[in-house]
Parts: structure tokens; C-alpha cells; sequence
């Protein structure tokens, strides 16, 4: 166990740092830069080690790039149709930056392109947190907004992401990080291969610009199933509307009516590696992404990410849920804490 701290480059907003840490055959390397995973690796019995996470070789390349790669996304994760939504009789308005008129991902100022504050690092807990202080007005958001990002490795390759926030009004948190996984190496290609498994029934039905409808669809008979492991790609290219909507997998799936305890909801599986992961949350979804926009980006040490060639699993409230009153509302209310834990735990399957 170790935390080392290294120079991860200048980009307009400063200086930049890069925080590793370790645990037995597991390493995890995040930036400053907008809170930014950029790295989980593993090695095997022979010394071989194999980084699941795309990403960038510095800030400024970061700073650059598309996508959300690793990034902490806030205030809202995913989208808000029309980029406005009703708030204690007040009506909030955001910037559209999707589509000309809706919200993804709180931008056009994402959380991912600043950098944040770093408190003293936890060698104990081998831990370190990150703080960005977001005030009244910031996005369009009501209420001055401090949130933390704990990133915790142990030796069993659990890595947990505990999210933690304060406002001083009522205001809307709904955080995640928008890491892309490849189990087989990231870089090495296709996604489509990999086995899943994700524990739900239903999923969000979204529209042609992929705002939520409000209509919850259960996954049986559809290729939305997870429930029993099965390969990424093999229904991906039916004729169904939704599929067609996401351009592939892009949709949230429904683990609970509203927030509970930390679970295991994901597994997925490289048969080429045997590298698995396992997703944990407390948040009722988890938005899978098959890659489906990654567009010949370019990656570490100059390898290109094409389509598909990287997995998304955010957790978090439902897409669009300020808009939908049937669904769990991510309100923070003035003086309450925000706390949440997501868990991605890597391993060798015997």
C-alpha cells in the first residue's frame, strides 16, 4: 500500500498533479485535473500488467479531448431535457449544449475541466479526495455547492468513490464519474466481446434525442436482458426503437425506486484476459454506455479509441429525474450531506 505523487503536465487552468496508489497487484492513478480516474491497473501471478481504464497521457491532452474520459461529472450527471427544470416553485435554466436545447452532463463548464482542490492525502486509508467548490449561480444551479470525491484502493482491488456534498440551499446533486473500461487492455479494440451481467428490470425509455420518455420497459424478451450473463454485442444490433435511439446501449437501467444500501449490480468478464469487474453502488441506476460515440479518439501513448472500444457504467439517479416526478429526485437540501459510494472491484476469475 503507497501513495506516490507525480507532475501530470500544464494546461490553461495550471499546473496539475497525478496521485497513484497501490495495493498488492493493483494500482490506481487519478488527477487533479477534473478529478480525473486515469488509470486501474492489475497484474497476473507472472507480472503482467493490464490498464482497463482509456484515457489521456497528460492534462492537456485531457483538457482537449472529448468524451468525459475517467472525469467527475456534477452537478447533474446525463441529461435534462429542454435544460430546465422547476426547483421549490423556481424555474432553473442551464445552458443547452446537446441538440440545441438540452443538458448533458451539467455542461457546457463540466466538472471535468477544472481543477480541483486536494486535501492531505490519507497513506492509512490510502485515499486521497478531491474538493471543487461550486458557487451560487455555477452552471445555472442554485446554492453553493462544495463537493468531495474519495478515491480508496485495497488489496482486494476494490476501488470505492465516495461522493460527498454540502449546499446552502436547495439544489440538485446528482454526481458520478464517467470512466470507460476495456477488460481486455485499454486500447486493444473492441468491447463487444466482453460478458455482462447487470441485476435489473427495467430500464428508461429515451426518446430520439435520448431524453427520457418517463415509460420504465422491463428487459424480458428484449435485448436490453442482462440479467444472465451474455456477451455485449450480441443483441446490440437488433431492430429495436431504443437501441436505435442510443445509437447502441446508452440507457439507464433501473436498480431500485430510489437511493439504498451499497450492492453489487454489474458483472462483466473478458474471456480473453480473465480480467472481471464488479460494479457496486447505493444509487438507484447505472447508465451503461457501449462506446458508442468514441470517434477515432486519441488516446495514451497515441492509440486511437474507436467506437465501442471502451464500456461507461455511471451510477446514478435517473436521467432526466428533475423533470420526471415519478422518479427519485437527486434534491440536496440546504444544510444535508450528499453521500453516495460506487465500488469497481477488479480481479483474475479462477
Amino acid at each position: 500500500m503507497g501513495i506516490t505523487v507525480s507532475d501530470f503536465g500544464s494546461c490553461a487552468k495550471g499546473v496539475t498533479k497525478l496521485y497513484t496508489l497501490k495495493a498488492g497487484r493493483y494500482s490506481v492513478s487519478v488527477s487533479d485535473f477534473g478529478a480525473t480516474l486515469v488509470s486501474f491497473t492489475i497484474s497476473d501471478d507472472r507480472g503482467k500488467t493490464t490498464d482497463v481504464v482509456l484515457g489521456h497521457d497528460n492534462a492537456a491532452e485531457y483538457e482537449a479531448g472529448g468524451g468525459h474520459l475517467g472525469a467527475v461529472v456534477g452537478r447533474h450527471a446525463n441529461r435534462i431535457g429542454g435544460s430546465s427544470f422547476v426547483l421549490n416553485g423556481q424555474k432553473v435554466t442551464l445552458t443547452p449544449n446537446e441538440n440545441g436545447h438540452n443538458n448533458l452532463h451539467s455542461g457546457p463548464d463540466f466538472y471535468g475541466k477544472r481543477i480541483f482542490a486536494v486535501e492531505p492525502v490519507d497513506e492509512k486509508g490510502n485515499a486521497v479526495t478531491f474538493v471543487v467548490d461550486s458557487p451560487d449561480g455555477d452552471q445555472g444551479f442554485p446554492g453553493h455547492l462544495t463537493l468531495k470525491v474519495t478515491y480508496s484502493l485495497t488489496e482486494d482491488g476494490s476501488l470505492t468513490l465516495h461522493y460527498e456534498a454540502v449546499s446552502d440551499a436547495d439544489t440538485i446533486c446528482n454526481p458520478t464519474n464517467h470512466v470507460y473500461f476495456n477488460l481486455d487492455g485499454e486500447g486493444s479494440g473492441s468491447i463487444l466481446d466482453h460478458v455482462m451481467k447487470i441485476c435489473a428490470d427495467r430500464i428508461v425509455c429515451i426518446d430520439h434525442e435520448s431524453i427520457p420518455t418517463g415509460d420504465l420497459r422491463e428487459v424480458a424478451d428484449s435485448p436490453f436482458d442482462f440479467r444472465e450473463p451474455k456477451k455485449v454485442g450480441r443483441d446490440i444490433g437488433a431492430a429495436d426503437e431504443q437501441l436505435k435511439n442510443g445509437t447502441g446501449y446508452d440507457h439507464c437501467f433501473c436498480l431500485s425506486e430510489d437511493k439504498t444500501q451499497l450492492r453489487k449490480v454489474v458483472e462483466v468478464y473478458s474471456e480473453k484476459t480473465g480480467i472481471a469487474l464488479d460494479v457496486s453502488t447505493d444509487l438507484p441506476g447505472i447508465q451503461f454506455y457501449s462506446g458508442n460515440y468514441l470517434q477515432d479518439m486519441t488516446g495514451k501513448q497515441g492509440k486511437i479509441y474507436h467506437d465501442r472500444d471502451g464500456f461507461a457504467l455511471e451510477t446514478e439517479y435517473y436521467p432526466d429525474s428533475v423533470n420526471k416526478p415519478a422518479f427519485a429526485q437527486p434534491v440536496l437540501k440546504a444544510g444535508e450531506t450528499f453521500s453516495s459510494d460506487t465500488v469497481y472491484r477488479l480481479s483474475y476469475r479462477k
